[in-house]
């Protein structure tokens, strides 16, 4: 897929690292986007660089009503919506399960796993009165292997992984496209907090150890494009090196 000319998106976390890097690849190869992300001010800036094709939204994905605005500007600015970016995601504050904070614990939840919810009920009734469009959700090997100080996170994208499925089974015959994106470890600021943290083996990783938010982008864009139909409701991970060669990344 290397043209998304006339193509809308709707990308959450945008602000930085995957879905910063999203936004500006989609852009640059001709698809409207919507940058959402808790913070306005650096979507802001992104969106200004990127042009009159983006526009920027504050949006808290824990919150319905935010994701809702955010699809509506979508449609609103664009005239549709055609792709879903479920990227947002949090893992602070990393901490054992016995010691953890409940309203915390929670709050992760809410982020990881009810937004993802939260921007599938908001895009999906768009998507299906224009007979189409994709959505992807941001997983993690978190989703399918338990790692110590993050009960939290591993069941949320274990959730978020299912919530997929169940979007696909539920929709494809009504011409959605919904899929999972498993990047591996990943150069962006949450890596910073894995490494201060210095629980389980995720955290003694050096930095030259992730790939870039540049080789997932990559893959997302692929996944727009029907030669990513074979992995339709189901979870590619980009720790593939066939999937790795079939997007051009090394």
């Amino acid at each position: 897929m290397d043209d998304l000319t006339g193509k809308t998106a709707l990308i959450t976390g945008a602000s930085r690292g995957i879905g910063e890097a999203a936004a500006r690849l989609f852009a640059e190869k001709g698809a409207n986007v919507v940058l959402a992300a808790r913070g306005k001010g650096e979507i802001t800036r992104i969106a200004d660089e990127i042009g009159a094709q983006a526009r920027a939204v504050a949006c808290d994905v824990s919150r319905y009503a935010d994701v809702q605005a955010a699809v509506d500007l979508a449609v609103e600015a664009f005239g549709g919506l055609d792709i879903l970016i479920g990227n947002a995601g949090v893992i602070e504050p990393i901490s054992h399960l016995d010691a953890s904070d409940p309203e915390d614990w929670g709050q992760v939840i809410d982020i990881n796993l009810k937004g993802v919810y939260y921007g599938m009920r908001a895009a999906m009734p768009v998507m299906e009165k224009a007979g189409g469009g994709t959505i992807i959700t941001i997983s993690s090997g978190a989703a399918h292997h338990p790692l110590e100080g993050w009960s939290h996170y591993c069941t949320s994208k274990a959730g978020a992984a299912m919530l997929t499925m169940c979007a696909h089974m539920e929709a494809a015959q009504k011409g959605l496209r919904i899929m999972g994106l498993s990047p591996g470890t990943v150069a962006t600021q949450m890596q910073r907090e894995i490494k201060a943290s210095g629980v389980n083996p995720v955290s003694a990783l050096e930095w030259e150890d992730h790939i870039p938010p540049e080789w997932p982008a990559q893959c997302l864009l692929w996944m727009c494009g029907n030669d990513a139909d074979d992995f339709l409701g189901e979870e590619i991970s980009l720790r593939d090196e066939a999937i790795r060669k079939r997007i051009g990344v090394a």
